[in-house]
């Protein structure tokens, strides 16, 4: 059996969660300069958004891309792994558009994480029977 490819497609989409993640450090940062708050929110509400979308991006995101990079390794389809990679990039977006604007209920931070959630499932499942294959066959 041939040595699995270089996982291109993961990292690929690593890279761009990453540019994505140093963008809303960088909120972060900025709203930290402006109130000169240097740790934790200081009671402000805005700085508390941006500091939760940033980690609620890290929170979901590292799960989401070990299950593509294993699922790439074990030689998913690229165009399930394209899928799923633009559909949790589109996902942290419209998650971080959606918390970043209302602490409350927003269609993007809903749409966001439901999107993020498929894709966790998708790849999860795809995992587990990628392990079962074998057995099963």
């Amino acid at each position: 059996m041939n040595p699995a490819p270089m996982p291109l497609i993961s990292a690929l989409y690593t890279g761009v969660f990453a540019l994505l993640l140093v963008v809303l450090a960088l909120l972060v940062s900025l709203r930290r300069h402006r109130t000169g708050i240097g740790l934790g929110a200081g009671g402000d509400a805005q700085l508390e958004r941006s500091i939760r979308v940033h980690a609620n991006a890290v929170e979901w995101g590292l799960p989401v891309l070990l299950l593509l990079l294993v699922a790439e390794e074990n030689r998913a389809s690229p165009l399930l792994l394209h899928v799923c990679g633009i559909a949790f990039i589109l996902a942290r977006v419209m998650h971080a558009a959606g918390l970043s604007r209302v602490s409350g209920k927003s269609a993007g931070r809903f749409a966001g994480i439901v999107l993020t959630w498929l894709v966790l499932i998708v790849l999860a499942v795809w995992n587990i029977v990628a392990f079962l294959r074998p057995a099963l066959a």
